[in-house]
């Protein structure tokens, strides 16, 4: 038996006023309309339900049976099909999964999971790298959240520009080149590590640099922000990175800013759009992006 949930909600409304007029006024139907309805229900339960007395309809024992069962459903699916309105962080029980640029992850990591362990205990996160191609991990729901700067073209996934980040240039205290400003020649000069989880030893820097006729020695390239800024820490080579990654480094190293003119870097936040009204994903988003905002995002 194929079941019409909106049977439910005119049955309780026949049981409530004991007419069909006065349901149909109720429900915002014609009295054709809901006495067709009475019809269906009368088939489906295989009792008149309401019966003609004199001038006015009366329930039968199994639709008084019925009424308050009936009434309860009701009102459980409305609770069940309305909109969550309330977070109750302290007894939340769930794992978001983020993925982001290993340089974004150092950044977020230590503030965002700091705020999520006091403000709800029962919550995980799960740090993810980027991944190696083209993946549909969003909208598998393998990911809860990526947070990049490319803008996602699938209309099956929301996003918001979270802010943007700026490139600095950084070396350990102390080098030579912190001696005087820092200019083209100095910088392009000196030896640079680069961070590229594929291993490439050229990025958009070097890029930028010949279509102005200069270019630049990479001695290394790092898989991992952490391990470009020990190399840094421990020679005499410069590298490149986000000024929210150089403000946490210490004083053992210093950042400068580049004598070239690079695009500042949008952090874009993104996940699939079955999560944009939950409240507890709502909550999460809110949580990283202010964790974004707060590290120079």
């Amino acid at each position: 038996m194929q079941l019409d949930l909106n049977l439910l909600t005119a049955l309780d409304a026949l049981l409530e006023e004991e007419s069909v007029t006065g349901a149909a006024d109720r429900l915002h139907l014609s009295a054709p309309a809901m006495s067709r309805t009475l019809g269906r229900i009368r088939r489906a339960t295989g009792d008149q339900i309401l019966v003609r007395t004199g001038r006015v309809m009366r329930p039968t024992p199994r639709a008084l049976a019925l009424r308050d069962e009936v009434r309860a459903l009701v009102l459980r699916s409305a609770a069940v099909l309305a909109p969550e309105r309330e977070l109750h962080l302290g007894t939340l029980q769930r794992t978001f999964t983020v993925r982001a640029h290993d340089a974004l992850t150092t950044a977020l990591a230590p503030v965002l999971t700091q705020q999520v362990s006091s403000s709800a205990p029962g919550v995980r996160v799960r740090f993810l790298g980027e991944a190696s191609g083209e993946d549909n991990d969003l909208g598998r729901g393998v990911v809860d959240l990526q947070i990049g700067s490319s803008s996602p073209t699938s209309s099956a996934i929301d996003h918001d520009a979270a802010g943007a980040d700026e490139l600095v240039g950084v070396a350990r205290s102390g080098h030579p080149i912190l001696t005087a400003p820092v200019d083209l020649d100095r910088w392009v000069a000196a030896s640079h590590v680069i961070v590229s989880r594929r291993g490439r030893l050229r990025d958009r820097i070097d890029e930028h640099l010949e279509s102005i006729g200069r270019s630049r020695t990479v001695v290394a390239s790092l898989a991992a922000t952490g391990a470009a800024v020990e190399v840094v820490r421990a020679t005499d080579t410069l590298a490149v990175l986000p000024a929210s990654v150089a403000a946490q480094l210490g004083a053992d190293v210093a950042q400068f800013r580049l004598p070239i003119d690079l695009p500042l870097i949008p952090i874009i936040l993104a996940w699939h759009r079955q999560f944009t009204a939950d409240i507890g994903h709502q909550w999460f988003r809110t949580l990283s992006r202010d964790a974004l905002l707060t590290n120079g995002g």
